[in-house]
């Protein structure tokens, strides 16, 4: 099992990002960078290469509606070069809330148009010349209004061909096509202990049309990392970000987080955290977290339970341990926790 880091999109990114670097001595494996509606995650990813030598650095995630699928695998391809190697690409549909809030584009079609994505970037990236008409059309045809456009192929050469492709997915079909085509998966508000009842027939659909050549399926997740006694406390910053996504991330029938909350068997509390959050009161969607959401969502305790808790994540099929550290020594968790790995 790896380790990795979330970087998180709010707050001062240089502080964050010059952190996350700082991890790499204490063993930290790679760092994934959020974006959603605050910085883009490119121009933060660049700065980690730079900073960094040998951790992987990961988009979690890029959606699929604010970029061509041209520009992700140029811009996956740039930062590959530039790390020489270490790039992962996070992909995703996001939702409703993002795609037509903030990039004011329809949220239609998200399972097509991300398989369409990984199939276009993987085929750029093998330097080929890319005649394709789908929902993406790659050149323009006369009859959507193209007048000059000829298939082309990527003008550099990558550093590698094969980057590896991880999916942020939630929703069965959507997770089906996540384990049949991508290197890796990144499910949110991972519960190992409930993940196979919610995701195990969606992930042995896929895997059961999988190309051999891609390997096993890797899993990313984790929570909040915290180790000492009264390190239980911490895991109570999880509330305002699970009430976000619960309650804040779409609207009443569009939300999958609030979706997933209802599947582990949380159903009479992500209703109320949904209307309370949607309402303007963000406490009080935070007070109606579960404690055993919070629990199991997270990686917080004497270290004793932490161990635990890994060894769940683990059982769960999970192969890069994705975590946030707590606390006035983030060097010390990173390393104790990359020693039980």
């Amino acid at each position: 099992m790896e380790l990795s880091m979330l970087l998180d999109y709010a707050g001062d990114p240089r502080r964050a990002a010059d952190q996350a670097a700082a991890l790499e001595a204490a063993g930290l494996d790679a760092v994934w960078v959020a974006e959603a509606w605050g910085f883009d995650s490119p121009t933060i990813m660049g700065y980690l290469a730079a900073r960094t030598e040998r951790m992987k650095i990961g988009s979690a995630i890029l959606n699929v509606y604010s970029r061509t699928p041209a520009l992700i695998a140029q811009t996956t391809a740039g930062l590959d070069a530039m790390s020489g190697g270490r790039a992962l690409l996070g992909l995703g549909a996001s939702g409703p809330q993002v795609v037509e809030g903030w990039h004011g584009k329809p949220y239609d079609k998200p399972i097509g148009r991300t398989r369409e994505t990984v199939e276009l970037c993987r085929r750029i990236w093998r330097r080929e010349t890319i005649d394709h008409h789908g929902i993406t059309d790659m050149p323009l045809p006369p009859e959507k209004g193209g007048r000059h456009g000829k298939p082309l192929k990527i003008l550099t050469r990558p550093v590698r061909a094969d980057i590896p492709v991880y999916v942020a997915s939630l929703g069965p079909a959507n997770v089906r096509m996540t384990a049949e085509i991508a290197d890796g998966w990144l499910p949110t508000l991972f519960v190992p202990e409930k993940a196979d009842a919610v995701w195990g027939s969606a992930l042995a659909e896929g895997a059961a049309l999988r190309a051999p050549g891609l390997g096993p399926l890797q899993t990313v997740a984790g929570g909040l990392l915290a180790i000492g006694a009264d390190a239980a406390a911490v895991r109570e910053l999880a509330r305002p970000q699970i009430a976000l996504y619960v309650g804040g991330m779409g609207a009443v029938g569009k939300n999958f987080y609030n979706d997933l909350a209802v599947a582990y068997g949380y159903g009479d509390a992500a209703r109320k955290i949904q209307e309370l959050y949607l309402s303007g009161r963000k406490r009080d969607a935070a007070a109606a977290v579960p404690d055993e959401l919070c629990e199991l969502t997270t990686l917080c305790g004497p270290e004793g339970y932490v161990r635990e808790r890994v060894e769940a994540f683990r059982a769960a099929g999970v192969t890069m341990l994705n975590v946030t550290p707590v606390g006035p020594e983030p060097a010390r968790l990173v390393e104790t926790v990359k020693n039980w790995l």
